[in-house]
Order: structure tokens, then sequence, then C-alpha cells
């Protein structure tokens, strides 16, 4: 009997080679006497494919196992989707980094029969809320699998505000902006603001400011539980972007807060067995192997 039975298949409709392997996959699937459900873009570059098809909200409502094939970008979209319905997603790798979608379409058969066949590894990873206030009231609001980013939105124009965690006050700082990371999103935008890199199972949040006034404002990990609070502070002549995943743009003012803290749900990730997160960043990053090779 199949761990899973109803298979959603969701990637970029753009990309044609994530096309080609939607098809190797969507074969594989039926051959194994699976349901499959494409969501609607999928269907759409599909035709003639006999299946069923869904929205991207409900099809973690009606499937077991979600498979997204591209890049992080897809990912990190599939994410915000899904992690509420609490349906379990496997990466298949269409992009350049691939730090979440860790299967390449060279292993894709031999990769998948091992998922199905019950061998596997799963991981929890959580996402974020941002919701932004105006006079006490909220005006905006998104999620973050990756980030949360808080940017003056214009090129060498700095920002003031104020940083409370747990309603503790931590500083006031004039710079670019804040990001605040997710274990997830430490190997992504993070990453290139002078961030650490923290590993998947943390349940911890990264705070990085970009370019600061000062040279003694430096990364801070707090607490995952921690709830963030960014004031803007009113004197500011421009008004603010609270980006989210580089998604969802909210466009604050003097005076708002952004309030961040961990989301409800969890996204489900399995990797095939074998799955090494540093083997994976010692890939992606061009870190040393072993001395001597």
């Amino acid at each position: 009997m199949e761990q899973f039975r109803n298979i959603g298949l969701i990637g970029r409709a753009g990309n044609q080679e994530v096309v080609e392997s939607l098809k190797v996959i969507k074969a594989f699937l039926v051959a194994r006497g699976l349901s499959v459900i494409l969501e609607e873009e999928i269907a759409e570059v599909l035709p003639g494919h006999g299946l069923q098809v869904s929205t991207r909200k409900l099809i973690g409502e009606m499937c077991d196992l979600v498979i997204v094939v591209g890049g992080d970008g897809s990912m990190l979209g599939a994410a915000r989707d899904l992690a509420k319905p609490g349906v379990p997603v496997l990466g298949v790798n269409r992009g350049r980094l691939g730090f979440l979608t860790d299967i390449s379409p060279a292993e894709l058969d031999q990769r998948l029969s091992e998922v199905l066949d019950g061998h596997y590894t799963t991981e929890q990873r959580f996402l974020l809320d941002a919701v932004v206030y105006r006079k006490g009231e909220p005006i905006g609001k998104a999620s973050a699998f990756n980030d949360v980013v808080v940017s003056s939105g214009e090129v060498a124009r700095m920002i003031q505000f104020e940083t409370y965690i747990d309603e503790q006050f931590v500083y006031s700082q004039r710079s670019d902006g804040m990001i605040v990371s997710t274990p997830t999103g430490s190997t992504a935008y993070s990453l290139s603001g002078g961030g650490p890199i923290m590993h998947p199972k943390l349940d911890a949040l990264a705070l990085v400011p970009m370019f600061p006034h000062t040279l003694s404002s430096r990364p801070i990990v707090v607490d995952g539980n921690s709830e963030v609070k960014i004031i803007i502070g009113a004197e500011n002549q421009i008004k603010p972007i609270v980006t989210c995943d580089g998604h969802v743009n909210i466009i604050a003012e003097p005076g708002d807060s952004i309030l961040i803290h961990k989301k409800p749900h969890c996204l489900t990730m399995i990797h095939p067995i074998g799955y090494n997160f540093y083997a994976v960043c010692r890939d992606k990053l061009r870190w040393g192997g072993h001395l001597g090779e």
C-alpha cells in the first residue's frame, strides 16, 4: 500500500526545463497507479493530461504529498501556501542554487521511488508573519519563509528606526534597513548582508542590519518564538518598504510599526535518505572538501 496516494504537482509553468521534468514526474506517478493533481498553471502547459486540476490554495487540502519543481523561489511560494494545510513537500531542483529543492533531474526516478517506498526523512521549518500597523491599526500583512526585510527602498538612503524584542528595547539605528531571517533564509539574502548561517533545525531568528551607520551594529540571533517590533522613526522623509521573501511589498510610513513573529503552522519538507545540510552548503557555497581532495 502506497503511503502517498494523492500527489500534487507545482512548478514554474514558464520554464521549459521545469515543464520537461513535470512531464517525466507525471508519467512516473501515473504508471505507479497514483492519483496526480495538477496546479492550474501546470495544467495549461500539459495539454491532454486527463488529470484532476486544483488551485494553488486548495491543492494542499487535496493531497498527501506535493512535489515542487523549480528553483528555491518556487519552493518559497509553495511554502507560504502549503504550510497551513500541513501537506509534506518534496522539491525537485530546476533552478540555480537549490538549497530548498534538493532532487536533481538526473536522479528523479531513483529518488522518487525511494520516497514513495517510504525511504525519506522529514524536517519541520517555520515561517514568519509580518504585520504593519499605522496608528494602532493593521494596514498590511504577509508571510515569509526566508525573511522579512524593512528597507529604505532607495539606493544610498538610510532610515532611522527602533528595534524591540519581546517588548524590550534593543537599540535605535540608522541604516539601509533590517533583515529578519529564519534559519531557512539564513543562506539567502541574509547571508549576502553578512548574517550567520543557521542550521535549519534551530529555533531562532537572525536580525541583520543592512549597511548600518555604525560599525558596532552586528547581527543578533534570538529565540525563534520572539516577537520582533520595528518602529519607523517619525522624522524619516521617505517611506520604507516591508518585503516578505522578496515577493510582497507593503509601503510603510514614518511612525508605522512592524510586528514580526513565528507563524503558527510549519512547513513539512521531505528529503531523500542521505540529505546533509552541510553537504548542501559545501556544494552551493563552494566550501572546501576534505584535505587532499
